[in-house]
């Protein structure tokens, strides 16, 4: 197996060392012919590779519909790996020695006869490469084949429900979305559960793989100058923001039945949001820490009818002008309907009913085609209590109102932290100049970060389901989501919003009603 490449000797990969190795299994992929197989899978599976996290006995079995033979399915990963990972080492002798755990089944997962056929390699790479039948499944297809998949599986004997608590094989990784609303989720929850017991069942959720994501906890709870102001005392608000430059990009299909609330809301930035919320758990243990995110979602103050009306806001994107080129509107884009109200943009003010958080309003937004993409939790303290400086303009010389401390956590695209504060500007008069603090993962360490998928992928070979979506969260956040649904099914026309713009006047409108503005990004 490959030692550590020195061109991934990252500080921030220490993270990624497991203090066990990975037992031998087998990783499983239905959909290998898909696109997220290509730009994330291989890569982050071939990235763990090199540094030598995977077990000597390891084999990769690719499979979908497509006929490919072995040594084309091969190839097919090795170009995707080149156009996909450029920040990756890649050597002929490394994908070499990678490229003898490869290995591909053709097979129609809708049929019985597919999981044979899968089942009966299986076996054969158990025996040649020593795996000792431990198998990983990944679902990396479209939601619809889920069920039908799982159930195969569980037909064919390849998965089948372990004792309680025992964590163990197989495992079987699911995809977002987790259902289309409250109803479906619940469906296919249940489903699920008549062959897997919850913790072989692991939804990922690429955002809490992000090293900024994961920070978060370290930062709060490693920190005591930090984490005594982490509450209502000394907060004022919080803005959670999930920016696109992008539009549907070839989905529209998908898209217009999705929406940006079941899109990004529900599971993303819901997820983004718990963490920043949470109440320290006990332990670093996996349900620890799930069961308080759990328990900030419990605490979200349900939506009423007033609520639905003010402190929830939809957009749909116009055409205009994106990094200097026009752009067409969300309803001229390729399979989206001409009359579609679905919500490009949403925004939402979301009171948190418990001790620490109570009267402090958490803002959260998602749009596409929006002035830049970016994502961010913005931290805004409250202003001194007696105000002793101003600031003076130096244009128009008056007197301008000096804001609160920030403290923001970046997700993307340049993960890091910065704290803005306060100073003196050098010079005869006191004038008060802000300035940041800046942390960025690129330029403090210098090397590449490992992607989201490095880490989840790890996680679940080690059977630790910390950075998972549990059962409950997804429910729990499927019913503070669906009454939204459920209003803007029945709506008048959407507002609408340029492309390029940063959302809906309605937007601005929403948090003017509390004296807050959203960041200037």
């Amino acid at each position: 197996m490959a030692t550590i490449s020195a061109a991934l000797d990252n500080p921030l990969l220490a993270g990624l060392e497991p203090e066990k190795q990975v037992e031998p299994l087998s990783f499983v992929i239905f959909g290998a012919n898909g696109d997220l197989t290509k730009r994330k899978l291989i890569p982050a599976v071939y990235a763990l590779f090199l540094q030598g996290l995977l077990p000597a006995s390891f084999v990769l079995l690719g499979t979908s519909r497509t006929v490919f033979s072995h040594e084309q399915f091969r190839a097919a990963m090795k170009e995707s790996l080149i156009k996909f990972a450029p920040d990756l080492p890649f050597t002929e002798e490394s994908w070499g020695r990678f490229a003898q755990s490869i290995y591909y089944q053709p097979a129609d997962s809708s049929k019985d006869e597919g999981f044979q056929e899968i089942k009966k390699t299986l076996a054969e790479l158990d025996e040649k490469h020593g795996t000792g039948g431990r198998h990983v499944f990944y679902l990396s297809t479209s939601p619809s084949l889920y069920l039908p998949i799982i159930k195969g599986l569980s037909v064919s004997g390849l998965v089948v429900k372990t004792k309680a608590n025992e964590t163990t094989y197989p495992r079987v990784v699911i995809e977002k979305p987790f259902g289309h609303d409250l109803v479906s989720s619940r469906y296919l929850d249940e489903q699920i559960h008549e062959v897997l017991r919850e913790h072989q069942i692991y939804r990922i959720d690429h955002y809490l793989g992000k090293e900024t994501v994961q920070n978060i906890m370290v930062f709060r709870f490693a920190n005591a100058i930090f984490e005594p102001l982490w509450n209502r005392n000394h907060v004022d608000h919080i803005q959670v923001t999930n920016a696109e430059t992008l539009g549907v990009e070839g989905r529209g299909a998908y898209y217009d039945d999705a929406g940006a609330l079941r899109d990004m809301m529900q599971n993303h930035l819901m997820q983004l949001m718990a963490l920043v919320l949470m109440e320290p758990p006990i332990s670093m243990d996996a349900e620890s820490t799930r069961d308080e995110k759990n328990k900030v979602l419990k605490s979200l103050r349900p939506l009423s009818n007033e609520s639905l009306a003010h402190e929830v806001v939809r957009g749909q994107y116009t055409n205009g002008f994106i990094l200097g080129g026009q752009v067409p509107a969300y309803r001229d884009e390729p399979s989206v309907s001409k009359t579609s109200n679905t919500a490009t943009f949403a925004a939402l003010k979301l009171s948190v009913d418990n001790w620490r958080w109570s009267g402090v309003p958490i803002y959260v937004r998602t749009g596409k085609r929006l002035a830049k993409s970016i994502t961010e939790v913005a931290v805004v303290f409250k202003e001194p209590p007696h105000r002793l400086f101003d600031s003076k303009d130096q244009v128009s010389g008056e007197m301008r109102h000096i804001p609160g401390n920030v403290l923001v956590m970046q997700i993307q695209p340049d993960e890091g932290i910065s704290l803005k504060f306060a100073t003196k500007q050098p010079g005869p008069h006191t004038t008060v100049r802000w300035l940041n603090m800046d942390f960025k993962y690129g330029t403090a360490f210098g090397t590449r970060t490992p992607t989201a998928y490095e880490r989840l992928i790890l996680d679940c070979l080690h059977g630790d389901p910390s950075l998972f979506a549990r059962s409950d969260f997804v429910d729990a956040s499927w019913s503070y989501i669906q009454p939204i649904i459920d209003a803007w099914q029945d709506a008048p026309e959407i507002p609408k919003y340029a492309s390029g713009s940063w959302g809906p006047v309605e937007s601005d409108q929403l948090l003017a009603a509390t004296g807050h503005s959203w960041r200037r990004l």
